[in-house]
């Protein structure tokens, strides 16, 4: 980037653009070119600047178009259709059209409106204009509809689509306004003219945009056409005569008979019998009556108006060895329901024609194209980069550089750093003082330090007019993490035997539902779950369960409001529904909400336009994805224009959301055929081949009460410097003025840091409900102290304040003393495994999964195959396959290969994951009633360089030896084969070990059975 851009908006919101920002290879170069942005195949954000440096130390910033496989292209289609309109607007005279179409074409172009139409709503309105009423009817304008029908007979079945494209915040809903207005307002002057129907279809995602909608229905006391001013005061009396039904796309699946309802499964198939159609369910064509009853028995053909219409599409088979995972595989089928409702339509009642509109009409990673592949029946586009330069929406500024010592940007690669250390599921028990990774948070902290710099603006400039508070939204990938997160940023109830005996704070201030001990009436932060709110279907039990303070907390609050309301007869659904929809807006349930926490994506349609801060604690493996969630952050809170007729920039932040570009409109070249897919999988039958392991996050010692000493002399330095999360972060929108987070400013003394560190060390090794030990306070806080002075090593412009606001920080600071502590203890430590509470135990009946890898099939396995490491395969691996399917006393083994089995390791002061070859169950010992496993490590030629030794050693000597006395997971042992040569000698020894519980199941100093031996000898 050549240069900061301070101000990105260059055009009215009311005109044609004509300037924009060039981007070049390097990103945005600074320059303004005159003329309208061409629409092309990506959505540029700031360029990421670590790692990026010239010799000389200039930035070399480049941008990454290559994701899905293919460059900058401009939409042909798009660009030549949009030429045409141009011309064609020219003058505002609108050749060809009806004298109904150029009087609300000329009203809605009217400059000296007080309510003006923006742009781009006007221009997608023309452009479905343009190609019913004049492409290919008025001279000099081409038949555009001939390129449309080939691309929908392809795609589409035959259906009629045109989609319309426009950036989130744009409003989508004024341009379905205008379609409506234009087209029954023409079939009234015109009942015979077959280009236009006053029946109309809307179909939209979820509840939340159905009930927004209403807005559509002349009859509603807030419609847009009266609010928005759409139609001249003569023409108001012919919208009457609309019909308009407005669905969410659920209605489109076929209902169960009554008759039928609560019949068990297997009763209902005797009764069905042979018959290939299910007669219990109803008929599309009756889905088709039930759905259009209220448009009358009219034997006219209909308008649909899909909105967020990229739910929509028909996917087609993945090429061989491709396999959508869970979340494609539902969105695929959620548009087939969608798509086979408007077939059935077509079929039994008629369709004039499908008015798709959508911020991203593209097509999903998992549909069976490429991903990110724009709906090739896109004739218009007001981008992301056109609403940003027409002042239309927010900027999105997000992570561009930070002083990390690794060439990701930290924040904005967010899932790369805490992807693995976040859980997939439950725990067991209720999980207490959960700790998040330490980049998720600095993330956290960061953002909401970014947050107070708005929050003060609000209070100093906004709340005096009525204004609500900033928002700040958190997006997370399963109910499990959203409940830790919430909990962690909210605060949460303590409870003893069921009983809530005291209200922790939040970790972060202004978001916090706890304030001086007390639950606040009004929650600052909520926990929402949008795809069960959206799907009308209700709210699973488990999130009921988290979310029931929260639901207490507002049904409180509707009583207050309206006393004599019957709040009984409200449902949650319902209640948190309008909590949700209500963000934002004055004198709702909402309006004191400044956090959301959301499990899965916030609904389309959410529309509140106070967003400032957006964290996204999940994985985005598409860009449409990205997006989507970056555009729940981008609507504006005011449309007041300045002297110059342009609205003032707005700015949101975005964290841990990598979102680059989209792909064009043009063909993608097949890839090379790829490499024959062998499936992976646990065999049924083989279930006696089951090998189960323990997952842990790490370990601990325990000791006796006795007297505590500190050897410093062998304990390693701790070093707070680049290798930790930034001390700060640079966040730059594509245009626009950036900002820089510079992280905590707070001075923190030596004894501050020693009396929490001691304190933690206090709670996490001695204190229990039953006992506590506040003698030993002084003496550990002293030790604290000494290892502060003496171990911890600061780099320059680095403080202790690391160990202060980074919860992981100060626990891992906090084991380092320990581990000092315990070295002149005199007596013996037991080590103990940490078992995963969310995810304890593995084994391998879970394994399913393709590999392109050279595979070997086998037999003493539950497992299918092993899979061989390496490009061409690894002899070693196969060689010791070989000779554990020999060997008398393996009774199973399994490749470590989707197991999900790893060995916790800390290297270089920060923690890994260890990933060994194989594991090994041996056949009982006579008289044995628990299992012994081999863990065994191929250390050949396609090894990565790396800390071998304290791989190698904390597997023997911890993770082994905290196993072993754990004792619910049989007996463990540790082996590296490092000679092909020596491995069938090399492991029947290994094997006599374990028998005989030598020293390869762990230091002996940290076992608890080191008295009872078992009989060596199989």
């Amino acid at each position: 980037m050549t240069g900061a851009i301070d101000n990105p908006i260059l055009n009215s919101p009311y005109e044609q653009p004509d300037r924009y920002y060039e981007i070049g290879p390097q990103g945005p170069t600074g320059e303004i070119k005159d003329g309208r942005r061409p629409s092309e195949s990506f959505i540029p954000i700031a360029v990421t600047k670590k790692g990026k440096k010239g010799k000389d130390g200039s930035e070399q910033a480049v941008f990454d178009f290559d994701v899905t496989g293919e460059r900058r292209e401009k939409n042909s289609l798009i660009n030549d259709i949009r030429r045409d309109v141009a011309r064609w607007r020219r003058g505002s005279e609108y050749a060809g059209v009806t004298p109904i179409t150029r009087k609300l074409l000329q009203h809605w172009a009217d400059p000296d409106r007080e309510n003006r139409v923006l742009f781009a709503q006007r221009e997608a309105a023309e452009t479905a204009i343009f190609l019913t009423e004049v492409a290919g009817r008025t001279h000099g304008y081409a038949d555009w509809r001939k390129r449309l029908e080939p691309e929908n007979e392809a795609h589409n079945a035959g259906l009629p689509r045109v989609a319309l494209k426009m950036a989130t915040g744009s409003g989508k809903t004024v341009v379905m306004a205008m379609l409506i207005a234009w087209q029954t307002l023409n079939k009234v002057q015109s009942p015979r003219d077959a280009r236009f129907t006053n029946r109309f279809l809307i179909v939209a995602p979820g509840i939340t945009i159905r009930d927004r909608l209403r807005v559509l229905l002349p009859e509603d006391t807030e419609n847009y056409y009266d609010l928005r001013d759409l139609i001249p005061t003569d023409l108001k009396g012919g919208l009457e005569h609309a019909r308009i039904v407005i669905m969410n796309y659920h209605a489109f699946q076929l209902k169960d008979a009554k008759e039928i309802k609560n019949v068990a499964k297997n009763t209902r198939l005797l009764l069905r019998g042979d018959r290939k159609d299910d007669p219990f369910k109803e008929s599309p064509k009756a889905m088709v009556s039930r759905v259009l009853r209220d448009l009358g028995a009219d034997k006219q053909q209909i308008i649909v108006l899909n909105d967020e219409a990229h739910h929509c599409y028909i996917d087609k088979p993945l090429p061989a060895g491709e396999k959508a995972d869970k979340e494609q595989a539902a969105a695929n089928e959620e548009a087939r329901v969608w798509f086979k409702g408007l077939q059935a339509i077509a079929k039994h009642v008629g369709v004039k024609q499908i008015f798709d509109l959508s911020a991203t009409p593209f097509y999903l990673k998992g549909s069976g194209y490429n991903e990110g592949h724009i709906f090739p029946w896109t004739v218009s586009d007001f981008s992301l980069m056109d609403a940003i330069e027409s002042g239309i929406v927010k900027v999105p500024r997000t992570p561009v550089d930070d002083d990390a010592a690794h060439e990701l940007v930290t924040y904005l690669r967010l899932w790369d750093f805490v992807g693995d250390a976040l859980p997939k599921r439950a725990a067991k028990d209720k999980v207490k003082d959960w700790l998040p990774p330490p980049e998720l948070e600095g993330a956290l902290r960061s953002l909401h330090r970014s947050y107070e710099k708005a929050f003060k603006h609000w209070k100093a400039e906004l709340e005096q007019h009525g204004e609500t508070p900033p928002v700040f939204i958190v997006v997370c990938p399963n109910t499990v993490v959203s409940k830790l997160v919430y909990d962690w940023i909210a605060g949460e109830q303590i409870e003893v035997d069921g009983e809530v005996i005291a209200h922790k704070p939040g970790n972060l201030e202004l978001l916090s539902n706890v304030e001086d001990g007390q639950s606040l009436a009004r929650p600052r932060t909520i926990l929402i779950d949008s795809a069960q709110l959206e799907s009308g279907e209700g709210i699973k039990s488990d999130f009921k369960r988290v979310a029931g303070a929260e639901i207490a907390s507002f049904k409180a609050e509707y009583r207050r409001r309206k006393p004599g309301a019957d709040v009984d007869k409200i449902t949650d659904e319902d209640l948190l529904r309008e909590v949700m929809n209500t963000v934002g807006k004055k004198g709702k349930l909402g309006e004191p909400v400044r956090c959301v926490v959301s499990v899965s994506m916030l609904t389309e349609g959410w529309d509140a336009n106070t967003v400032t801060h957006i964290l996204g604690v999940r994985a985005f493996r598409s860009q449409l994805l990205c997006e989507q969630v970056v555009g729940r952050g981008l609507r504006r809170r005011s449309y007041a224009v300045n002297e110059q007729g342009y609205f003032e920039p707005e700015y949101a932040n975005v964290y841990g959301i990598p979102f680059q570009f989209i792909s064009s409109d043009k063909p993608i070249v097949d890839p090379l055929p790829p490499k024959p897919v062998q499936q992976v999988a646990a065999v049924e039958g083989r279930e006696h081949l089951r090998i189960v392991f323990p997952k842990l996050t790490g370990y601990r010692v325990e000791l006796p009460d006795e007297d505590i000493f500190l050897d410093l002399d062998s304990a390693p330095t701790f070093e707070i410097g680049p290798n930790t999360v930034p001390r700060w972060v640079e966040m730059q929108g594509v245009v626009g003025a950036g900002e820089r987070e510079r992280g905590e400013d707070r001075d923190y003394r030596t004894k501050e840091v020693a009396f929490a560190l001691a304190k933690r060390i206090l709670d996490t090794q001695y204190n229990t409900v039953d006992d506590k030990r506040p003698w030993l306070f002084p003496k550990l806080a002293q030790m604290c102290h000494d290892w502060i002075e003496q171990k911890v090593q600061l780099a320059k412009g680095y403080t202790l304040a690391y160990l202060m606001t980074i919860t992981e920080a100060q626990a891992e600071a906090a084991e380092k003393v320990w581990d000092a502590i315990i070295q002149l203890a005199d007596r013996r430590g037991r080590l103990r495994p940490m078992l995963n509470r969310f995810d304890p135990e593995g084994s391998t009946g879970e394994v399913d999964f393709p590999t392109r890898k050279r595979t070997v099939p086998t037999e003493k396995s539950e497992v299918s195959h092993v899979t061989l490491d390496g490009k061409d395969g690894n002899t070693w691996e196969q060689l010791l396959a070989a000779e554990l399917e020999l060997n008398k006393n393996v009774d199973a083994y399994v490749k470590n290969d989707h197991l999900g089995f790893t060995i916790p390791y800390v290297y270089k002061g920060r923690t890994h994951s260890y990933v060994p070859d194989f594991l090994v169950r041996l056949k009982r010992l006579e008289g044995e009633a628990f299992d012994r496993t081999l863990i065994v490590e191929v250390s050949g030629t396609h090894k990565s360089p790396g800390p071998t030794q304290a791989k190698a050693t904390t597997a023997r000597d911890s993770w082994c030896a905290a196993v072993n006395n754990h004792a619910g997971f049989g007996r463990w042992g540790y082996i590296e084969m490092t000679n092909p040569l020596e491995f069938k000698a090399r492991l029947a020894d290994a094997i006599q070990l374990v028998y005989g519980d030598a020293p390869i199941i762990g230091d002996p100093d940290l076992l608890d059975f080191d008295d009872h031996r078992s009989a060596r000898g199989a």
